[in-house]
């Protein structure tokens, strides 16, 4: 659904968007949403063959060394990379920052659900943002796998170890909000919308050290 440019990129989802609003998102109109999207999604990944043996012996690592644990979780998260490689702009590879973001996503499954896992993934979020900006890689690509990994994580980790249920309710809102509201307006206009990030997600980098604090002094959340 992305090109190389961001400009083109978004005229070309906006157009996408547009023709799914106007159509009264019939089922016709969605399938013809999905199979352009694909279709544009393959010409990009195309040309960049690196960056998918790349997405690819990486998440298949996740999964050796997950043991099994989150095939699901690593397949929606393999297919997500492969077909938004445009965003890598004009860059052929996804970078050791990138790889560092991906790791955060799938913490859960490789981190065997130990409450200081908080603390990890605050680490790599730090320590990625740092790379990116050190080695000059900063992308789009970047910028949406953070936001994600960020979701993907702290969202099962508020479920996973927050004991209060109006804490973990908050936490869940801060991170899954945003992404909800986004997405829902960008389908309703017919054209995408600005992320209100970083503002809106200011108090989910409180949540982030709340929730890592508090895990490591309460038991964990039954299963």
């Amino acid at each position: 659904m992305v090109i190389a440019d961001r400009a083109g990129s978004r005229a070309a989802t906006d157009a996408l968007l547009a023709e799914l609003r106007d159509s009264g998102w019939r089922s016709a109109a969605w399938g013809r949403f999905v199979a352009r999207a694909t279709r544009r999604s393959i010409r990009q990944a195309a040309p960049r063959p690196r960056a998918v043996a790349e997405v690819t012996l990486l998440h298949a690592a996740f999964l050796l060394l997950a043991r099994g644990r989150g095939a699901g979780w690593t397949t929606v998260s393999w297919l997500l990379c492969l077909t938004h490689l445009g965003m890598l702009e004009e860059r052929s590879s996804i970078g050791p920052a990138n790889a560092l973001t991906l790791l955060r996503a799938h913490l859960p499954h490789l981190g065997a659900g130990g409450r200081w896992l908080g603390l990890v993934a605050i680490a790599t979020d730090l320590l990625d943002g740092r790379l990116a900006r050190a080695r000059g890689e900063t992308t789009a690509f970047g910028d949406y796998a953070d936001s994600f990994a960020d979701a993907a994580f702290w969202i099962w980790f508020a479920v996973r170890h927050e004991p209060n249920p109006r804490v973990r309710a908050a936490a869940l809102a801060a991170w899954a909000a945003p992404v909800a509201v986004v997405t829902a307006a960008a389908f309703a206009r017919g054209k995408m919308v600005d992320r209100p990030w970083p503002a809106l997600l200011r108090p989910a980098a409180v949540f982030q050290a709340v929730l890592a604090f508090r895990a490591g002094t309460h038991r964990d959340v039954p299963a």
